[in-house]
């Protein structure tokens, strides 16, 4: 994929991921297509900071990821003795204290949590593999655009792990349990039309139109207003959560702190 934010003095720009920012729309880039966007702690924790240094401007948040592949999941260095420099191995955690283990995973997921923020909308762009922990980056976004070849898989359980990057409560909120247990126990593959077809994707599109597809659907979303968009998302964010009538009541709110804002009359 080419980079449209090629001509943005980067905001953040280390250890594989860079973050650029114009006006309204900051971009999230995995910069690493020699090792097809494998992720490491390093790369997590600066995806957690590229989510501290968004401005209050931002309202759409895309991520992408350069080269053929959105993302092969973890670096398979993390599970060999030596681990990545500077970092203690997976093995060195293993042997650690539950708490601190406990804490060290709970680090690691915040890198995936951010996505989700009230106060923006996030649109993953997805092309080629999109593996494990590049699965669940996608899964932590709000809207998702692949391309054609798009090649989602939890492979996690298949290596005696479970997916713990905070993939799985998105992943049976779209799909339903059946089917997240059997993309997860089994590692397939999950290809364009399937991803379309169960929801994993909004949109399925060629590869050489996925970033025109994403930057239609960021200026749709940033034709509504800020304000209307921020409530909706926390609406729909929330249904799951309330039963008919706690949704009812939401609704109700809601639009009462819309209609008042939009008559210029405070609380």
């Amino acid at each position: 994929m080419a980079s449209p934010d090629q001509d943005l003095v980067p905001v953040l720009d280390k250890d594989g991921v860079r973050l650029t920012v114009d006006d309204a729309i900051a971009t999230v880039t995995l910069t690493n297509p020699a090792k097809r966007n494998a992720q490491s702690p390093a790369l997590w924790r600066a995806l957690t900071e590229a989510g501290r240094q968004l401005p209050g401007t931002v309202r759409v948040v895309v991520l992408r990821g350069e080269g053929t592949s959105f993302s092969a999941g973890l670096d398979r260095q993390a599970f060999t003795p030596e681990g990545f420099d500077g970092e203690p191995s997976f093995i060195d955690l293993a042997r650690g204290a539950d708490a601190e283990l406990d804490a060290t995973i709970a680090e690691y997921q915040e890198a995936f949590t951010w996505w989700r923020r009230s106060d923006i909308v996030s649109v993953a762009a997805v092309q080629g593999h999109a593996i494990g922990a590049g699965f669940q980056l996608a899964l932590a976004c709000d809207l998702r655009v692949v391309a054609d070849d798009v090649q989602f898989a939890m492979r996690e359980t298949g290596l005696g792990l479970v997916p713990d990057l905070t993939g799985t409560h998105p992943l049976v909120g779209i799909v339903g349990y059946a089917r997240a247990l059997e993309i997860c126990v089994t590692g397939r593959f999950v290809m364009a039309e399937e991803a379309v077809n169960t929801g994993l994707a909004n949109l399925a599109v060629p590869a050489d139109q996925l970033d025109a597809t994403v930057r239609d659907l960021v200026s749709a979303v940033l034709a509504a207003p800020r304000d209307a968009v921020v409530e909706t998302k926390a609406l729909l964010r929330g249904a799951q959560d309330r039963t008919h009538e706690e949704q009812r009541a939401a609704e109700r709110q809601s639009q009462a702190r819309r209609l008042r804002d939009l008559a210029g009359i405070g609380d």
